[in-house]
């Protein structure tokens, strides 16, 4: 057993100390991913309210797309976890090379009906024309980046589960930097306007995936591990993220259903509503550092076979989660009026921006709960209950999202009760399934798999 969790319970500074040291990389890499959407959402927004509300559509589609093989990092995070806690080394990378295969080639299947379909994807959530034509043109330029997404998942997923979480870190931050260079080239440089914002994504996509799977590749070697794609471990990780994608499945139909009736309201609720979604990612984001550190520091332990760590974790990444979740809701609802210039000159969906951080703000803590308890539940690979729990939510999350279609107004105000449905009745429901799991014991199955 691992000399960390050799003795039981450990005193929580050192517990803190084991948790910071994973999420603080964490932070800098899940930080970074989604000012991607924030630099697109800024140079875009500025072209006008039409082509931001089109990259509302487009990039809510893309991140929806990647978003639904998240278990390509979640799956293989807790895999690689446990092997390294049972002290098989050669195991965890092979999982890592598997899961990267999957990424590509399921990245390349994706990406291949993504482009025929984003026409039709794009009208079925009701964009008026304008609109449209500018959601189609960004996903049809971003769309080849799919299989790079899809491998940064894989490969970070791996590198996590080492608790290596500082290779991602410098990975994204770099990408950060250069997608931010791309798109104002490409946007006004080149003159190419949002198709320029897809196409920089793309190319920043691809590089990071390069280097990330390099990473696995070189571990892989390090190890005897074949590195051809082997029909049985491309399988057992199939098999191994299905849960979890059923899952996630769960929680993008919910974004997607926020987004309708986001378009329901107007554009300029849509309009408001995509820099919303942006920095409530954001934040989402940086609250799940700490999930990712305790999935990571959980699977280790239940590979391990200390059940008594793994509790300990999973309580002191829990207070971290609220306490995290409360300074930056504080911060998101008191900074809404000088946001919002930032990414639009449109008086009324500045408005509609202040407005919905006020709510958002407030729903926070919840979130900062139901983040950390998600990861460590991942972490144990308690997938099927994850999976349950998640058509539960959702369903309970219809009624209010169907009230707020039937009954709110248009604008800001429409926007704002969007928002507390989403992140007040959707997250709560979240808050009370994990909640009521994690009280229990089922879910810490103990060893290698």
């Amino acid at each position: 057993m691992d000399d960390t969790l050799r003795d039981t319970p450990e005193p929580p500074r050192a517990v803190d100390r084991r948790i910071l040291a994973l999420a603080l990389p964490a932070l800098g890499a899940l930080v970074a991913e989604p000012l991607f959407v924030l630099v697109d959402s800024a140079v875009v927004g500025h072209l006008g309210t039409a082509e931001l509300a089109g990259l509302t559509l487009a990039s809510t589609l893309l991140v929806t797309a990647v978003g639904l093989f998240v278990f390509l990092a979640y799956a293989t995070t807790a895999a690689s976890a446990r092997r390294i806690g049972a002290g098989d080394a050669r195991g965890a990378a092979l999982v890592a090379v598997d899961g990267a295969w999957l990424a590509i080639l399921l990245g390349a299947a994706v990406a291949a009906v993504g482009w025929v379909a984003a026409p039709a994807v794009v009208h079925a959530l009701g964009a008026s024309p304008e609109v449209a034509t500018h959601a189609v043109a960004y996903l049809r330029a971003s769309i080849p980046g799919l299989p790079g997404m899809l491998l940064v998942l894989a490969a970070t997923g791996a590198l996590r589960g080492r608790q290596d979480t500082r290779t991602p870190f410098v990975v994204a931050v770099a990408g950060a930097v250069v997608n931010a260079v791309l798109n104002v080239l490409l946007v006004y440089g080149v003159g190419l306007g949002i198709t320029g914002s897809g196409l920089g994504t793309a190319l920043t996509q691809t590089a990071m995936g390069a280097v990330l799977g390099a990473v696995v590749v070189r571990e892989a070697r390090g190890r005897d591990v074949p590195l051809r794609p082997a029909a049985a471990g491309l399988l057992s990780s199939a098999r191994a993220g299905g849960p979890l994608f059923l899952r996630t499945l769960t929680l993008r139909l919910a974004i997607l259903l926020t987004v309708l009736v986001a378009t329901s309201l107007g554009d300029v609720a849509l309009a408001a509503h995509q820099v919303v979604a942006a920095l409530w990612g954001l934040t989402a984001f940086a609250l799940d550092a700490l999930a990712i550190a305790a999935q990571a520091l959980a699977g280790h332990a239940l590979g391990a076979g200390d059940a008594a760590a793994a509790r300990a974790l999973t309580r002191r990444t829990v207070r971290w989660g609220v306490a995290a979740g409360a300074v930056l809701g504080v911060a998101m609802a008191a900074s809404g009026w000088w946001l919002a210039p930032l990414f639009t000159a449109d008086g009324d969906v500045r408005r509609a921006v202040a407005l919905a951080l006020l709510v958002t703000g407030a729903c926070l803590p919840v979130a900062g709960w139901v983040f950390v308890l998600d990861g460590v539940l991942i972490g144990a690979g308690d997938g099927r209950f994850l999976a349950a729990a998640g058509l539960a939510t959702l369903l309970a999350y219809l009624p209010p999202a169907a009230a707020v279609w039937l009954w709110a107004p248009d604008g800001a105000v429409g926007l704002a009760w969007l928002w507390l449905a989403f992140g007040g009745g959707f997250m709560l429901a979240r808050a009370v399934t994990t909640g009521l799991r994690a009280r229990g014991g089922r879910w810490m199955v103990l060893g290698a798999a």
